[in-house]
């Protein structure tokens, strides 16, 4: 890796599989997770659960800290919802997260999850993707 940015990191993590969709990817020293197609009825997490699991917890850790810098009590929730789409070859995935914040007004809540979608790591990643959406909601839809 040539970008020295690796050299000053605030935490590093390492996670593996070497078995493929039907397997097991883990963190050495840490969690271990069944991993299967989200196209069969096969036991196990897939990429599209982790995703989401990463994101919905990138994007309220994020509200966390802002509404901790307001000095508001920790009232935001997140749903993720992600899609496999494509065929053969040329598979992608969409992307929405819903971000619903309790006790504030319509437009703090739009402030902030903006806010949250600019400072969220994960949101980061996915932002110039063209797959990716998110919205302010007052209730998730279902």
């Amino acid at each position: 890796m040539d970008d020295s940015r690796w050299n000053h990191t605030l935490y590093q993590t390492q996670a593996i599989n070497s078995e493929g969709l039907e397997g097991h990817a883990y963190v050495p020293d840490g969690i271990k997770v069944k991993t299967s197609s989200p196209l069969n009825d096969h036991a196990g997490t897939n990429p599209e659960q982790l995703l989401g699991m990463s994101l919905s917890t990138c994007l309220d850790a994020t509200l966390e800290a802002i509404e901790h810098e307001r000095k508001l009590p920790h009232i935001s929730a997140v749903r993720v919802k992600v899609a496999f789409i494509g065929a053969r070859a040329n598979y992608e995935f969409l992307v929405h997260a819903q971000i619903k914040i309790d006790g504030v007004d319509s437009q703090t809540a739009k402030a902030m999850t903006k806010e949250a979608e600019e400072r969220c790591c994960v949101s980061k990643l996915l932002k110039n993707s063209g797959n990716y959406t998110v919205e302010t909601v007052t209730h998730f839809d279902d």
